[in-house]
């Protein structure tokens, strides 16, 4: 009966260590932010990425996202920051936001699988990373602005 006990637990783990790599992050929670540009208000619920091990994690694995849904990754305090896509399978836009909700610079099209730095080319509190062609789709800018819990204005 022991060894039949053994293998049910080893079989569990594979289990558990395939599901995590098909999921995203198991992130603390979700939320919905809205983006304030010329084009309207335009709302998305994010899965939040709070802490280090969901930040690296990200939305890597992922194989697909649907339009309006996103992940915002929130850094706490306004910091210079790098993304890659590593093991990233969609293409991304990522919009890098400041403490004031100020969308400062907008990466399009981020190209999937690469391992190529993308900076946020100052400090920021938060990225929110979304479908790629979404910023194109909606007109959304820099110098735009996101409501949400983090954002002071």
């Amino acid at each position: 009966m022991t060894w039949f006990v053994r293998l049910a637990a080893a079989l569990l783990v594979a289990a558990c260590v395939a599901l995590a790599a098909a999921a995203p992050a198991c992130a603390a929670g979700k939320a919905t932010i809205e983006i304030v540009s010329s084009t309207g208000v335009h709302a998305f619920d994010v899965t939040l990425a709070s802490n280090e091990k969901e930040r690296e994690r990200g939305l890597m694995f992922v194989k697909h996202l649907p339009e309006g849904q996103g992940m915002l990754f929130d850094f706490k305090t306004d910091q210079p920051v790098s993304f890659w896509m590593h093991n990233t399978y969609i293409s991304l836009d990522m919009f890098f936001i400041r403490s004031d909700g100020t969308i400062t610079r907008i990466a399009e099209n981020a190209k999937p699988l690469s391992d190529a730095l993308i900076p946020s080319d100052g400090p920021v509190r938060a990225v929110l990373e979304v479908i790629a062609g979404t910023a194109d789709k909606l007109g959304i800018k820099p110098g735009d602005h996101v409501a949400g819990s983090i954002f002071s204005r």
